[in-house]
């Protein structure tokens, strides 16, 4: 693949895949998944062009995505049969009060250091840890980049919504304890996580968490129509150095 990315003639910037390929640490090729992000958000960006939204030298606005979809897209809304049969299928995402007790080792992303290298590191601390946890510990206040690991590691009860999502739904979409099996990948690292208790909350009626349901499926179909719209682009574009066959960076972020 040639290291020039070439979206319909316009020339990536070698520097904006450095810079966002860190956003996209969790992955096994960053790169890759940097090169993809960019390629389609250019797509995003030359179709909001053909169609006057904004002008050529105009950077993808924050919201263009949700304009080209309601301008070229019919995204249905769901309906109150579609929210019931989400609440009746999904039992942990309708409690409140959830909490978990949990302790965590954070391989922390820095400026300079090898993905890969960082990425080893906390697979070997995970391994020996899954085989002799009464080292959890002893690990974290030697290993981890965050400032629990001078308590080993500890993070005291969480409640949803008091961490970045992509950690919070591995400690709560699940019923583990003891430490788990993957790391976690987030924003800010990898960690090695060990579940201590789970305390589960009170179900909410359905009236109550209904609005929040519809939102949620909202988003889905929204991504749904977004992939579909970006696979549309793709398959009538020149593209030069990235693979977008398949790609699931439907990142607009």
């Amino acid at each position: 693949m040639s290291d020039i990315l070439v979206i319909n003639g316009i020339a990536i910037d070698p520097k904006q895949i450095t810079e966002e390929a860190l956003q996209h640490s969790d992955s096994e090729d960053p790169i890759a998944e940097a090169r993809q992000a960019l390629a389609i958000r250019e797509l995003l960006r030359q179709r909001a062009v053909e169609l006057a939204l904004i002008a050529d030298t105009e950077p993808l606005p924050e919201d263009i995505v949700d304009v080209l979809l309601m301008k070229e897209v019919h995204v249905p809304s769901p309906t109150e049969a579609d929210c019931r049969h989400w609440y009746d299928s999904h039992p942990q995402a309708i409690r409140q009060g959830d909490l978990v007790e949990a302790r965590h080792i954070l391989f922390a992303l820095i400026e300079g250091m090898p993905l890969d290298l960082l990425r080893a590191k906390a697979e070997e601390t995970l391994l020996r840890l899954r085989q002799h946890p009464e080292e959890f510990g002893e690990l974290a206040s030697t290993l981890s980049n965050c400032p629990s690991g001078a308590t080993g590691g500890h993070l005291g009860q969480l409640q949803r919504g008091e961490t970045v999502a992509e950690f919070e739904r591995a400690v709560f979409d699940g019923e583990e304890l003891g430490v788990l099996p993957r790391l976690v990948h987030s924003r800010y690292g990898f960690h090695v996580v060990w579940v201590e208790r789970r305390i589960a909350g009170a179900i909410l009626p359905f009236d109550v968490i209904h609005p929040q349901i519809e939102r949620r499926l909202t988003d889905n179909v929204m991504q749904t129509a977004l992939r579909q719209y970006v696979s549309l682009l793709i398959g009538s574009a020149q593209i030069q150095g990235a693979n977008l066959q398949g790609s699931q960076s439907m990142l607009v972020q």
